[in-house]
């Protein structure tokens, strides 16, 4: 089965698309009045998860995420970088929040795929929407401390699914 026209191996790297648009807004506080609703996702997140296909298969997925402020705290730039046994992938990611709101942009490396994402604040997190011409997306994101839940629901693919739970440092 082929997704977006690529063979089994490569859809398998879709995941890190919507993996690297959900780290760089994780960890978003419900409250306005903190300096930067970026904060907390500043430095070094490490962690894994699984990938659910629709034909049934699903994949151990290790990932690594650098997220770094800018300005007034008011933007972050991410970069993702995850594995599976067979395939890894690299997406750059730049968010940024005004009035409770998110915006940004996309970019997986190796394929030139990218797209745009928007999202809100929610009391545990946030939700965020993800599209480009290549794969469309909604996540869901809980933050507790130094760890990140995550989960994406694929919109239109043969890709289901994506838990991922990420530590900070």
């Amino acid at each position: 089965m082929r997704v977006w026209g690529l063979p089994r191996r490569a859809r398998r790297l879709v995941f890190a698309l919507l993996v690297g648009a959900g780290q760089a807004l994780s960890g978003l506080p419900a409250s306005a009045e903190e300096p930067s609703p970026f904060a907390k996702v500043m430095g070094r997140w490490l962690g894994e998860g699984r990938l659910g296909i629709r034909d049934g298969i699903t994949e151990h997925v290790k990932c690594r995420a650098t997220y770094v402020v800018s300005g007034q705290g008011e933007q972050v730039r991410q970069t993702i970088r995850c594995a599976t046994d067979s395939s890894s992938v690299e997406v750059q990611s730049t968010v940024a929040h005004a009035a409770g709101k998110l915006t940004g942009t996309w970019k997986e490396l190796s394929r030139d795929w990218s797209g745009e994402l928007t999202g809100n604040v929610t009391a545990n997190g946030f939700k965020v929407a993800v599209k480009g011409s290549e794969l469309n997306a909604n996540m869901d994101i809980i933050v507790r401390d130094t760890r990140q839940i995550i989960e994406i629901q694929f919109i239109d693919s043969s890709l289901i699914g994506l838990t991922l739970i990420l530590t900070k440092g």
